[in-house]
């Protein structure tokens, strides 16, 4: 194994596994006709926070790919860039041929495949969903020829899962043309991450570099779809590489506001920033079943947005919310401050800025600041 990805996969379980709460549990199933063995990770506040609820990821091939996911899902939400999830992983150490067995007809599960279909939907999700605070926003992740059988859900009529993690799938001969016919039915919104390397079998790379361009004909507003071939990677090791990539792919809308983000979106509106930043939080909460707090990184990007285009009416609007999500600081004030003075009210401006002093300071937001605001106006306007 590479050196490199040695380490970061060794980091990451780490990560996990000192930082988040990790069980192992079992789950009698009535349509294996067997008892599995899960991997749970669950978010480092879920005791502590009780009103909270999470996303789930179920990860098959858990016996080797629950770490890589739970370890990046626990990385990336400690630094806001995902909402906290929790993880599932379901071990199919000898049971991955009779778990993916399809027809060689129809390309569809059969016989065992299709118990274990089964198992996923009824009997799985339910034991999660019941036993601990989830919303309704799923993951699932694949590898190989789990990654193929993960496209049976998104086949229902009403898709289980909402996020598709593809990675290297050794498709079935029917999935070529079921996946990209069925994404263009969606009408909700629906993540689709498809990976593969340069060193997967020639079978892999040529599927999925056709599934790959069969997808990208598709003009849908409600498939948000992402593909990468990676270089360097084995077959087995490109998990490392994709998973991450899937994270940022499907949490974008999540993420803090990117300099990127900013400079080629943001800053070139027709329409008012504020109200970009009230859709972007709106989306989070329609699709994550999550009330985001605004970060001050984002009411700071917006807020350079309207100093760098001279847009400064969109002050008023954007001093509202931030005296919404952040009352006891002087963010909101400051912001209606800059609206007034720019818009010809100077000693409304003055008076906003004296009453921000008493609040605490924030985002680089001084006392001093105010002051200095406040009497420079003073001293223009003779007041």
């Amino acid at each position: 194994m590479n050196r490199s990805i040695f380490y970061v996969l060794i980091f990451f379980f780490v990560f996990s596994t000192a930082h988040a709460q990790v069980t192992y549990e079992t789950i009698e199933s009535s349509r294996l006709g067997e008892s599995r063995q899960l991997k749970i990770q669950l978010p480092r506040g879920y005791k502590n926070n009780e009103d909270k609820a999470y996303p789930i990821f179920i990860v098959l091939d858990g016996d080797y790919l629950f770490e890589a996911v739970a370890g990046n899902v626990d990385y990336y939400s400690y630094w806001e860039d995902m909402p906290e999830a929790i993880v599932v992983g379901v071990n199919q150490l000898d049971k991955r041929y009779d778990d993916c067995m399809y027809s060689e007809q129809n390309s569809l599960p059969i016989e065992t495949g299709a118990a274990f279909f089964e198992f996923i939907g009824m009997e799985l999700l339910p034991y999660i969903e019941n036993k601990y605070r989830t919303v309704n926003f799923r993951t699932v992740v694949g590898h190989g020829e789990t990654a193929n059988f993960i496209n049976y859900y998104l086949l229902k009529p009403q898709p289980l899962f909402q996020a598709y993690v593809v990675v290297s799938p050794e498709l079935a001969p029917n999935m070529l043309d079921y996946v990209p016919e069925r994404l263009a039915e969606l009408e909700s919104k629906t993540f689709y991450y498809l990976a593969n390397t340069k060193n997967d079998s020639k079978s892999i790379k040529d599927m999925t570099q056709a599934l790959d361009a069969s997808i990208k004909t598709i003009e849908s507003k409600n498939v948000f779809y992402r593909f990468d071939s990676f270089e360097n990677p084995s077959h087995y090791s490109v998990p490392a590489h994709a998973i991450p990539r899937a994270l940022e792919s499907i949490f974008f809308v999540y993420q803090p506001i990117s300099k990127k983000e900013y400079q080629d979106t943001i800053l070139k509106l027709d329409e008012s920033p504020v109200a970009y930043l009230q859709e972007k939080y709106q989306t989070i909460s329609d699709l994550f079943a999550i009330d985001k707090q605004i970060l001050i990184n984002d009411f700071k990007a917006i807020a350079a947005a309207i100093e760098k285009n001279e847009q400064f009416e969109y002050y008023e609007e954007l001093g509202k919310i931030a005296r919404k999500h952040y009352p006891e600081t002087m963010l909101g004030n400051y912001y209606l401050a800059r609206f007034y003075e720019e818009t010809g009210e100077p000693k409304k401006a003055m008076r906003t800025y004296q009453s921000a002093y008493i609040l605490e300071e924030i985002a680089g937001i001084t006392k001093d600041l105010v002051l200095e605001k406040s009497d420079a106006i003073k001293a223009d306007f003779g007041y």
